[in-house]
């Protein structure tokens, strides 16, 4: 960035609790798509000199305050503590982060707290939605109290981002709040080939998700090599029994957790990812798969439709036995390759970090010049 375009330093702070396990992998806890998407926002933008990067997360027993990736970290709440306690440590936080932009995500007490903490302290405040469910109004319907204080908190937002335009559409119908699309953006390394083996399934053991329509799908093929990636979601109380469900299918590999550093090579090697959620924003692992040349089946999620548009896998409609046919297709005579090079080149076109945290510089010294 340079300095014609920002005249001082711009400090800029993401709040995302459960995001410490990827800056620290020896930390061996939950974190999902959103963390994801901030950790490499946070850490591609702090190669930039004009900019002063800080991010928030909860108390994992590390210090204080750290720097990892030219990144400072800062602790605040433990999970184990009531709101209230979370709250003061939040506040604390961001305090201590003293940034001129501050930018959080994922619908929780934590965005009007976030709000009311810019508006008093005139900071900027910026909001990027993570799920469909926050823009296309089940999360007001769901969440009556705290529904109303996340959709006034948007309305006071500096800006807001959305991830595709269907939820840009649905945030303006539904709150009446303008948005601008960003994908999210992922490092794109050099394409290499591997032996395609199984089909694959990561994400959290929320219900929201269906891990148990993939157990259910891997049954359908006994012939085929199925693994899955599933990490107990937090407050679970049904994951020991998804475990054993898992445990009954003789041609399903099951993983409770693999590292961050090692999960690229998963996707690698997979000849397909299953998603079987019934609503997520951009999921993570979509663009995980295609920039690994790996073709999508999916249950129902198809953001903006991009699938179909650029053929790069096959969304279902919400129908099991559909999915099974899409298998089915991709499998016979290795059809799943065609749909994964053009996965490649999607990513490469909408998703690249390197392109993509350009637009947010420019977005952020627009914010930070202002009084």
């Amino acid at each position: 960035m340079s300095s014609d375009i920002n005249s001082k330093t711009i400090k800029v702070c993401f709040i995302a609790p459960k995001a410490y396990p990827l800056f620290n992998r020896r930390v061996e806890s939950v974190f999902g798509g959103a963390e994801v998407d901030l950790y490499y926002l946070a850490t591609e933008l702090a190669k930039d000199k004009d900019f002063r990067v800080s991010f928030i997360v909860a108390d994992y027993g590390q210090a204080v305050m750290e720097t990892i990736e030219n990144v400072t970290i800062i602790k605040s709440l433990d999970f184990q503590k009531n709101a209230l306690t979370g709250a003061r440590h939040i506040w604390r936080a961001m305090k201590q982060a003293d940034a001129d932009i501050y930018l959080i995500k994922t619908a929780s007490l934590g965005v009007p707290l976030a709000a009311y903490f810019c508006k008093r302290c005139e900071r900027a405040f910026i909001y990027r939605t993570a799920s469909m469910l926050e823009s296309n109004g089940i999360y007001l319907e769901k969440h009556f109290f705290l529904g109303r204080l996340f959709a006034r908190s948007l309305r006071q937002a500096e800006i807001v981002f959305t991830q595709n335009h269907t939820d840009r559409d649905n945030l303006q119908r539904t709150v009446g709040v303008s948005s601008v699309v960003i994908p999210n953006g992922h490092h794109l390394p050099k394409l290499t080939s591997k032996k395609r083996e199984y089909i694959l399934w990561v994400g959290r053991s929320e219900f929201v998700k269906g891990p148990d329509k993939f157990i259910e799908l891997a049954g359908e093929f006994p012939n085929e090599k199925f693994v899955m990636i599933c990490q107990r979601a937090t407050g679970d109380n049904n994951y020991d029994s998804l475990c054993g469900q898992a445990e009954e299918v003789d041609n399903l590999e099951f993983h409770q957790r693999v590292p961050f550093d090692e999960i690229d090579g998963y996707f690698q090697r997979a000849k397909l990812l299953v998603n079987t959620s019934d609503s997520e924003g951009f999921p993570n692992t979509f663009i995980q798969a295609c920039k690994w040349a790996t073709a999508i089946v999916s249950l129902g999620v198809n953001p903006d439709g991009f699938l179909d548009k650029y053929s790069c896998g096959i969304s279902c409609d919400g129908r099991f036995a559909r999915m099974r046919e899409a298998v089915k297709r991709l499998l016979a005579e290795d059809r799943y390759l065609e749909l994964g090079r053009n996965g490649r080149k999607y990513v490469e076109d909408h998703h690249d970090i390197k392109k993509i945290i350009e637009r947010y510089k420019t977005i952020f010294a627009r914010f930070a010049r202002e009084p």
